[in-house]
């Protein structure tokens, strides 16, 4: 009978020993099945996110440029991440105003390394600017790709003769607005005479300079009659125009650009010069940006230019008919509203160059990097561009052209009686960079 109510008083204390643990055992999930969580250490590049710097002018007349560079490298982004990133990492950016300013320029790529991390950098009107990075991808161990700043010093001096090869141009220099619209003009009899309206800074002073030795190599009856000169911020326009047309030079050749250039060729057609006998031609250099084809529209729409107003960009959005142009030029519209500048198109093209490249080296050491880059052909929208391997500067051609205007073809003023030449024409090569 003892044993019988011992067993009865064991078995109640257990049962409630059961009761009481039951809410504890279901809040305590069965050990899961053992699983692996990548790590960085499991990604081919070593990282789960490859940060890409980039920096251009976002303020003031000429921030054009920085947004359409900044569109341009997200629209790649996107797709790439999109697709799976690099080789299973993706990407981030990060986007500073460069102001224009070296100083500036230095102290963000500083910053995008050292504080945010950043594996590549890119981007950079002004060529100040550009020349400031050569010195200091050096230091910062870094590679960096110029998307618009054209001096030609920027390779024929920083990287070929200097040595700084952890910068690359991914577009053409000024050769595109200096020796091909010589070669152009030169067969032109009824120019005589030149005027110049020069951006007074570097890239202004060695486009006037290249363009005028390579014109007057063939045809040294052309003289130069008026030069002039504007700086950044200029939007009077009204002293330099007044000297041209006082001289009356039958071609006037100019560098300002963006909004100052748009200024420039409202008040030259407002003043009557491209209504003048004598006057047959003006050349402006990077004067195909699609800002200033927006700017001049009902201008150009109204007549005012007379078939007189030659231009040329890096890129051109109307250049060719290839489908991944086409394809670039559709998307970018359909997600900005806008015509793809070439500031857009390069960094575009950068954001894939970068993507090939780590996919060959599977690896973020800048040695191994410059060594895949250097003699590379890599992909832009309107074709194949290639590095030349001595002063990493990209090799290709765009045409310059006649603004015209007409509705059915696009809303803006657009370049057409397109003129190209192959690169090889009319490019300077290392290492004597003569004239073509």
């Amino acid at each position: 009978m003892k044993n019988k109510r011992l067993s009865a008083l064991v078995g109640s204390i257990c049962l409630v020993l059961v009761l009481v643990a039951l809410p504890f055992m279901a809040a305590c999930p069965a050990p899961a099945e053992e699983t692996t969580t990548p790590t960085e250490l499991e990604y081919p590049l070593g990282k789960a996110v490859i940060r890409i710097g980039g920096q251009d002018i976002l303020t003031g007349a000429n921030a054009d440029y920085g947004r359409q560079m900044m569109y341009g490298a997200k629209m790649a982004i996107d797709e790439i991440n999109t697709a799976g990133g690099i080789l299973g990492s993706k990407i981030e950016m990060n986007f500073l105003d460069s102001e224009l300013t070296p100083g500036v320029a230095v102290r963000n790529a500083r910053w995008q390394t050292k504080e945010w991390d950043a594996d590549v950098l890119f981007g950079l009107s002004e060529s100040a600017c550009g020349l400031a990075m050569g010195p200091l991808m050096d230091e910062l161990d870094r590679v960096f790709f110029i998307c618009h700043a054209a001096d030609s010093k920027l390779t024929e001096e920083m990287v070929f003769k200097d040595g700084y090869d952890k910068v690359f141009d991914v577009m053409v220099n000024s050769y595109q607005e200096t020796y091909l619209p010589a070669l152009f003009f030169k067969d032109w009899e009824d120019i005589k005479t030149i005027g110049f309206l020069s951006a007074a800074y570097g890239w202004g002073y060695n486009t006037r300079d290249a363009f005028r030795a390579c014109l007057t190599k063939y045809r040294p009856d052309i003289k130069t009659v008026a030069e002039t000169e504007a700086g950044y911020l200029t939007m009077d326009f009204t002293p330099q125009l007044t000297k041209l047309m006082a001289a009356k030079p039958n071609l006037i050749y100019s560098t300002p650009w963006a909004g100052e250039g748009v200024a420039m060729i409202r008040q030259a057609m407002d003043m009557g010069i491209f209504e003048q006998d004598w006057f047959k031609g003006w050349f402006m250099a990077m004067g195909g940006s699609v800002d200033t084809a927006e700017g001049i529209a009902a201008d150009v729409k109204a007549g005012k230019t007379n078939g007189k107003l030659w231009a040329t960009a890096r890129y051109l959005w109307n250049q060719n008919e290839k489908p991944s142009n086409v394809k670039f030029v559709d998307g970018f519209r359909e997600l900005f509203g806008r015509y793809p500048n070439y500031s857009a198109a390069n960094a575009y093209a950068t954001i894939y160059l970068i993507k090939s490249a780590l996919e060959e080296t599977k690896s973020l050491d800048t040695d191994r990097l410059v060594a895949a880059l250097k003699g590379r052909t890599f992909q832009a929208p309107e074709g194949e561009r290639w590095f030349r391997p001595e002063d990493n500067l990209a090799c290709y051609s765009v045409p310059i052209g006649r603004y015209t205007y007409d509705e059915s073809v696009c809303p803006n003023a657009y370049l057409t009686d397109l003129f190209e030449l192959p690169w090889r024409d009319y490019y300077s090569s290392p290492p004597n960079y003569e004239l073509p």
